[in-house]
Order: structure tokens, then sequence, then C-alpha cells
């Protein structure tokens, strides 16, 4: 029997996807599953792709069935049941054999895999994959880490698989051991931030200009149409313009406003944190996601609390657009920011020109501004912040006016816009030279005896107030 050039484990939405596009390809793929039923299942399911598939039901003939060296494909849940199944499935191969793990992980999980497997002499990948199911089948955006080998054997396939934007497979390796899954993790963070902001535009609208969901969708179509094209505002327009079946109502107003979460967008937070960036406007959206999970406090809060409104001053349409865009170019930047700081901190190397070129295409975040940061970065690689590269800084200076409006007639009106309002915030921070953080460190060492540098004079000091 042939042998198959790569071995998926796991048949649930995402691997059964990424098996047929695989096989699809010209590939020969081996498949199993915990639950044995589902492997018959998806033979059927493969219908005409079905010769290209070898199905098993040990772990043994799973790993007799694949070439060598062997490349393995995991698509189940990345924390223990991985860790499980590595524990299981290492005994079983030979040295340059490669584990790949394509769920969302914690990289630092990821990194531990990798030097675990790396003793054994075994390659271990983190891959970023994103476009959900339709992507998966017919073509992802792929985020790669590991070793040069393991990327030599996996590239064939992964080229092959992957979205193409202007022909250019939307896959790269990235770097090693949790390079891949780190990427991924702030793609997630920044496609948090994305949707938040389209939700707060969406709330201005509906609340402020008491537009219905037909109207608002068919602005944020027509927006697609100019520099805010992207997935997200194409998808928007089309579930505003959904209408439900069962009341004629527009479907968004009967769907329940608490948005749950998966924990990518926490991981970016904390990881910014941790790497001392700001990501303020991706934590706004992971926290405007939290509590939007507290209804009941909601209600009783729109009961009791006076919101003080002094009025609504419409943004116009203009407003609008160019306050949005100005305000998706500032989340961007901080998502790369943290990947700039990551890679300096874990010796990575990330082409963030690269990275910015994968997502134009496949995944959820795709847009018109990818390809422009992308050129921005080639022209003029940024040494601190992206948004200073010229042209960025050209372009927020034509909107941030637009985006100061949008904020202050959200304000004014007791309309929550916290995404918008945090990147405008970090935008201004970030303008002023001499900020106010001079008073803290004074307060510091008031309380704690912290110390602090002076502008006029090195080493650490001391404030004249007693004891």
């Amino acid at each position: 029997m042939t042998k198959a050039d790569i071995g998926v484990y796991g048949l649930g939405t995402m691997g059964s996807a990424l098996a047929l596009n695989i096989a699809e390809h010209g590939f020969r793929v081996a498949v199993s599953n915990r639950e044995l039923p589902w492997i018959s299942d998806f033979i059927t399911e493969a219908g005409a792709l079905g010769p290209s598939i070898q199905p098993c039901e040990t772990l043994e003939d799973f790993v007799l069935s694949l070439k060598t060296p062997r490349v393995i494909l995991f698509m189940i849940p990345s924390g223990t049941p991985l860790d499980q199944m590595i524990g299981v499935i290492a005994p079983l191969l030979e040295a340059g054999d490669t584990i790949i793990d394509g769920g969302n992980a914690d990289f630092n999980d990821t990194r531990r895999r990798f030097s675990e497997l790396e003793g054994k002499g075994l390659h271990f990948v983190g891959m970023g994959v994103s476009g959900g199911e339709e992507g998966a089948r017919f073509g992802p955006s792929m985020m790669v880490g590991g070793t040069a080998h393991s990327w030599q054997q996996l590239r064939p396939m992964a080229e092959a698989i992957s979205a193409k934007f202007q022909s250019a497979p939307c896959v790269d390796h990235l770097g090693p051991d949790g390079a891949g899954h780190f990427v991924k993790t702030i793609h997630n963070g920044i496609e948090y931030a994305d949707m938040q902001m389209i939700a707060e535009v969406y709330g201005l609208l509906r609340d402020g200009d008491g537009w219905n969901a037909a109207r608002i969708g068919a602005q944020f179509c027509k927006w697609n149409d100019g520099p805010l094209r992207s997935y997200l505002i194409e998808a928007t327009g089309e579930v505003l313009a959904a209408v439900d079946p069962e009341t004629g109502s527009a479907m968004v107003d009967v769907i329940e406003d608490r948005a749950g979460q998966k924990g990518t967008g926490r991981w970016t937070v904390i990881e910014a944190l941790k790497l001392g960036q700001s990501a303020n406007g991706i934590e706004a959206a992971v926290g405007a996601r939290g509590w939007s999970a507290d209804k009941d406090l909601r209600i009783a809060a729109s009961d009791t609390l006076e919101g003080g409104e002094i009025g609504y001053e419409k943004p116009s349409g203009q407003d609008m657009a160019l306050g949005f865009e100005a305000a998706r170019i500032l989340a961007h930047a901080q998502g790369f920011a943290v990947m700039q700081a990551a890679s300096d901190e874990f010796a990575w190397d990330l082409d963030l020109a690269r990275i910015a070129e994968i997502w134009r295409a496949g995944c959820i975040i795709r847009s018109a501004l990818l390809d422009d940061l992308s050129d921005a970065i080639r022209a003029d690689p940024p040494s601190r912040a992206l948004i200073l590269a010229p042209v960025m800084a050209e372009r927020l200076a034509k909107g941030i006016p637009a985006l100061r409006r949008v904020v202050s007639a959200a304000v004014v009106a007791g309309l929550p816009a916290p995404a918008l309002s945090a990147v405008l915030a970090w935008y201004d921070s970030l303008r002023h030279a001499r900020g106010t953080a001079n008073l803290i460190q004074a307060q510091r060492d008031f309380f704690g005896a912290h110390g602090f540098e002076r502008v006029d004079q090195p080493g650490k000091h001391h404030g004249p107030w007693s004891a």
C-alpha cells in the first residue's frame, strides 16, 4: 500500500476540513480519531477523495501508514489531551519525525513541548490556522513555528493548501518553537479589537442615530468598497441584512447580547503585559466580552445608574469612516508592537511585513489595511512603533480628528466605546514627550522609598519628603 504523505489525527470540524483540503491537492492522507465511528463517517463524507485517504483505527497502524520521516498533524484540544497523545505516540516515532499542533495553543506550552521532543530527536511544530471551517477546507492562513527541518517536510503541503493572495501562499515559517502559535494569538487579539470596534460603531449608529439593522448593514457594505475593506466589514454587512425566518425581524435583533470567548484574546493581553507592552485596545475588547456576559448586572444597572448624558452630536458619515480607520490602524499597531517585543525577547527574528502578508487572505482579519501595513514596514522598517512609519503617521493625521469627534459623541451621549476610546488614549499618550509618570515615581518613593531618576543628574535619588 502507498504510504501517506501526512497523518491527520482528530476529525472534528477543522481536522476534517484540513484533511480534505490536503487530499484534494494531490497528497495522500492517513486519518485517525479517538471515536472510531467518526473515521468511517469521514470516509463517506470524503466521497471522490476517498481513494487518497487511508483510514486507521489504531495509532500503530496510523504511524506505520506514513512515509518517513513522518509528519503528523494533531487537530485536537491543545491542553491536556494533546500532552496525553504526545506521550502515547512519541514512543512509536523515530528521530526526524515531526508532530504538528494545529489548534489554538498557549505558546508557552508549545515552547515546552518543542524542548521536550527535541531531546528525543523529534520535531514539534506549533501551527496557527486561521479562517475557520471554510478556510481550513479551501485555503487557510497558516503561521508555522518550529525547526527548518520540519518546515522542509511540511512546506510543499502547507503552500499547496493555503489561501493565496495574488498567487502568493499565505503561509510561512516564522521562527522556532512557539513563534507560530504566538503570532496566531496576536492575530486573534487583533480580531477581538476589530470586532469590538465594529460593534461600537454599530451601537452608535443604532442607539445614537436611531438606524435600523438593515440601514446599518448597507452602510457597512458601502464602507467595504473603500479603505475599510475587510472580511469582517463584509461579514458585518451581510449579518445586519439577514432576516430571522421565524419572526421576520432583523436576525441580529433577536440574538442575545452576550459574547463568548475561547481565551486567545486574554492570552494576547497577558503576554503583552508580561512583555511590558500596551495593547489596551485589545484589552478593552476582551473586557467588553467579559462584562457582556453579566446580563443580569447590566439589567439591574440600567434601572439604577444615571448616565448624566449631555446630548449627542451626530458624527458625519465621513467622520465615522475616517475615525474607524484610524482606530483600526492603532489596534493593529499595538498587536505588531507586541510581536516585535516577543521577537526580541525570544530571539525569533519575526518578519513583521511577511506576517502582514500572510494575513492578507484566508484569515479572519484579512483586509486592505494589511497590504498597506506590509508595504509601510518594507519601505521604512519601524524601529519602535508602526505608527511612526511615515505613511501610517500621515493616515492617522487625517483620521485622528474624526476619531476624536466619534469618541466625544459617544462620551457625551453615554454610549459605550471602550475600544475606540482606548486606542485614542494610547495614541495621545505616545504623542506627549513629557507625560505624568514623574508624579507616579514621586508617589512610589514617598510611600515605598523606591527611588527615582532625575532629569538633570545620573543615578538613583530620593525626595525631600519626611519619613
